[in-house]
Order: C-alpha cells, then structure tokens, then sequence
C-alpha cells in the first residue's frame, strides 16, 4: 500500500526555547525557517539539514497560557524535552476513521481551520510520546522551494518571537533519526507502520551493543519525506531517548533533549 502519511517534524518544549534556537543554528548548523503564535503556545521550526537530508525540529513556548494552558501544564508534570511528533495526512477524516477502524481513539480533534486540521494520539495509546495528525494547506511545496522561500523572505512574514540565530559555528549536520524507548517494541512497530505508514529499513545500529552492552531488540521506520524513528525496546520506559544527529562527534544535553551522534 502506498503511504499516505508523512513524518514532518518532532517538536521540543521549553519555557523558554532559546538556547535549543542557538544550539541548533550554532552547533548543528540549523535553517531557521518560521513561526507564529497560537493560542496557549507559541511555535518556530529549524531544519536541521539540507534540501537533500535531514528533518524538521519545531520548538514550543508557552504563550497566553491563561486561554490554553497545555503547554504550561505540560512543562509543570514533565520539565522541558520532546514533546510530540507530527505526521502529515492528506485528508484528516480518513486518518481519523483509519485510526479508529485500527481501535485507537484521537483526541483534542480541531478541523475548524480550513488550512490546519489536526488531531492526537494520546501517549497512553501512543506508546508514550504523543502523536499529532495534522491535514495542512498553502505550504510551499517541496523542500527545495521551501529553503528558496527562506532565502528570500526569513521568517516567511509571520510575527517573530524568538531569539537572534547564532551563526554556524560547526560543519553541516543532519538529524538522521528520533529514537524513541518503548516498553512494547511490537505493538509500538504496528502502530507507526499500519496507522503512520512508516517502511521497515534495515536497522543500521549493532542492536546488541545499546546501553553499554545490554542487549536491545529495535525497530527502524522510515517516511518518503526523509524522517526516521528507532523504536528500542525499552522495559518500563516510554519516551523519546535522544535525537540522532550525522556530523556531530560528541553527545549534547540541551534543555531535556539528547543530541548523540548518529
């Protein structure tokens, strides 16, 4: 079956996102491409790659908490770190009945917005890390158009929050992979192949070696956009372990997240 979903970004949260936004652009050579403010939170990407390679890292701020406080609420239970990842659908009420017909229930369903529809999968279902579903318009076409467009107008217009980039101050880097520890490692595989549409690949890591040597059962996924998930079996632990990332020689604690090399 062809596949119909994507994997756009992983998003990370913080009060404030700042020294994540210098990270990325310094040490990881990162493309700030926009952002924008919504009700409760307030959200910018980076593509931490090229045209060719790489994935999309969105970072998450609160903001107007007292309308939506999710965000805030979030950050309160958990601290700043990975938050969700999203996947890209062509029509957000086939992924919804698709969902349910494979017995999961979305939730904080939204189709309100005629360029944004959008729905979750809550991480209790989700094998811990929360899943968005998201039906978006007016976008910029392929990758290449959308760095063109970058180019010519940074920010893309929209209202800017965050802080000044820093300069790269590194080689270029591309974030290969989330890899993410589920307790079920077949139950999580089957939900992000038969409900997200991920392609099994060969697994390029020694499993056999995780963790200073503890044995690891894992599972690759991949999505036509060029996104990656490794699914580690992890007892007892449900949660995004740490974003892979090629050109990077050292591993990087930044504000909950885990940069390793990858």
């Amino acid at each position: 079956m062809a596949a119909i979903t994507d994997l756009d970004h992983v998003a990370l949260a913080a009060r404030d996102t700042t020294p994540l936004l210098h990270f990325l652009t310094g040490t990881l050579n990162a493309t700030v491409l926009f952002g924008g403010n919504n009700v409760g939170f307030r959200p910018m990407q980076v593509l931490v790659g090229d045209v060719d390679s790489g994935m999309k890292v969105e970072l998450l701020e609160p903001w107007e908490a007292e309308r939506n406080d999710f965000l805030a609420r979030f950050l309160d239970a958990r601290g700043a770190g990975p938050h969700h990842l999203t996947f890209k659908v062509p029509d957000i009420n086939v992924a919804l009945d698709r969902a349910r017909a494979l017995d999961y229930e979305p939730v904080n369903i939204n189709v309100s917005h005629p360029m944004w529809k959008e729905a979750f999968i809550h991480p209790r279902q989700s094998h811990g890390t929360v899943v968005q579903l998201a039906e978006s318009h007016g976008e910029w076409g392929s990758r290449a158009e959308l760095l063109e467009s970058v180019a010519a107008n940074p920010g893309q217009g929209a209202p800017r929050w965050w802080a000044d980039p820093l300069p790269p101050s590194g080689p270029p880097t591309h974030l290969r992979r989330v890899v993410i520890g589920v307790p079920a490692l077949a139950a999580a595989t089957a939900m992000y192949r038969d409900l997200l549409d991920g392609t099994i690949v060969p697994d390029e890591h020694d499993t056999t070696s995780e963790n200073g040597g503890e044995h690891s059962a894992a599972c690759e996924l991949a999505w036509p956009g060029g996104g990656r998930v490794r699914l580690v079996a992890r007892p007892g632990r449900a949660a995004v372990d740490r974003l892979e990332v090629a050109g990077i020689s050292e591993v990087y604690d930044v504000l909950g997240t885990r940069f390793a090399p990858g």
